[in-house]
């Protein structure tokens, strides 16, 4: 029988889905499942950027320009100067979702065998991108005990080699809701610098910033412009994860036209998601304010009943929306299993990702999960009850 490729072989199950089948089985035995596995929010898609692709007269779905409509970068460009990030539509290629413009800026600045140097815990998607360009992820650990901020820098001068070739950071950090600051961005920049490495900036999620100012790492001025390539989506911001579009942004313009040629590989981003990105583009800077309080208000609410519960230990994320605590179990695979397979309370369960799925360095992430608070406040709640009561008589409690 022919075998499948090194890559297929290695490629990992995800680690917000890989689950899916036991919740499936949960909801078939009449148990309702709570969702905080996964960022997808709840809140509704802004009905003007549905409008857009709804009434649009179309007669011909036709390709793209292989970065993306002018007019959609031209508004896109827009936004990201609203934002104090100075870019032009030149500097813009549109992707099929932030996942497209993560995987060009791989294939465009490392070649097969190259190492990126990650903080870890990190998002866990980017095992499967690093596989698909065939580069290795170079893991630095960050520590719950302070709120999993930046490694000190001399933890990543002591894994730099003659591979590496770029840092990649996610800025506010999915899975921890870390929000890097600019103290901290600097000195990235400086250490990209001393070693001419690539800085890939992940900032899906700008707007979700709770305590502090949101900084890109475009922000840090013209030195930045030849080693920063800026990855984002529009999926978070407008709650719109269906859309796939994003975007890689890059004012060094040997990145800029090696990933044009590979956008040109896949002929055009989608058209119909172009129209509702250039909707969103065009909406208020007010549109996030409330949606913003609202994931603020979530987090408040799931960090305290977090808090509440015996043997938890839990940061207070600056962003994004997401939160990463330090339970008392044996073992987060085995926890989040059982949770679907052996447990309900009050005729409900939770749905969790297992950290695991976000550290490279064996034996990581065994006591922590990820939970995601897209869900409104009253759901919180019951998910949170259920969870305390699971805690309370797992059988696998550590004390």
């Amino acid at each position: 029988m022919p075998q499948v490729s090194q890559r297929g072989a290695a490629m990992p199950m995800s680690p917000y889905r890989k689950l899916t089948p036991y919740a499936d089985a949960a909801k078939a035995r009449g148990i309702h499942v709570y969702h905080l596995n996964i960022g997808q929010p709840d809140i509704e898609t802004p009905a003007a950027v549905l409008a857009a692709v709804q009434q649009a007269d179309i007669r011909v779905l036709e390709y793209s320009h292989g970065a993306g409509n002018l007019s959609y970068r031209q508004k896109l460009a827009s936004y990201y100067q609203r934002n104090h990030i100075d870019v032009t539509p030149d500097d813009l290629i549109v992707t099929t979702g932030g996942s497209e413009a993560i995987l060009f800026a791989l294939l465009s600045c490392l070649n097969p065998g190259d190492e990126v140097i990650v903080p870890e815990p990190y998002y866990g998607a980017y095992t499967a991108f690093a596989i698909a360009a065939g580069v290795h992820l170079v893991p630095v650990l960050s520590h719950i005990e302070t709120g999993f901020a930046l490694p000190p820098i001399a933890d990543l001068e002591a894994r730099v080699t003659e591979r590496t070739k770029a840092v990649l950071i996610c800025n506010p950090n999915n899975p921890t809701g870390y929000v890097y600051t600019r103290a901290e961005l600097e000195q990235l920049l400086a250490f990209c610098q001393r070693h001419q490495l690539f800085l890939l900036s992940d900032e899906a999620y700008r707007e979700f910033c709770y305590d502090a100012p949101y900084v890109s790492a475009l922000h840090l001025g013209p030195a930045a412009e030849a080693h920063v390539v800026l990855l984002d989506t529009i999926s978070k911001r407008y709650s719109a994860c269906g859309a796939r579009i994003g975007a890689l942004v890059t004012k060094n313009p040997q990145v800029h036209d090696a990933a044009f040629r590979f956008a040109q590989m896949r002929i055009s981003p989608p058209g119909l998601a172009q129209l509702l990105g250039e909707a969103a583009a065009e909406l208020p800077d007010s549109y996030f304010d409330h949606t913003k309080a609202e994931y603020q208000a979530r987090r408040d609410r799931m960090v305290a009943r977090l808090r509440e519960m015996p043997g938890v230990q839990c940061p207070v994320p600056g962003g994004a929306f997401y939160v990463m605590p330090h339970l008392p179990i044996d073992d987060s695979e085995r926890f989040a299993r059982w949770l679907l397979e052996a447990f309900q309370h009050e005729g409900g369960t939770v749905m969790l990702s297992p950290a695991t799925g976000f550290y490279a360095t064996p034996g990581g992430g065994r006591q922590e999960v990820r939970l995601a608070y897209v869900l409104n406040l009253a759901a919180i709640d019951r998910a949170m009850d259920c969870l305390a009561e699971a805690l309370r008589v797992y059988p696998g409690r550590q004390h």
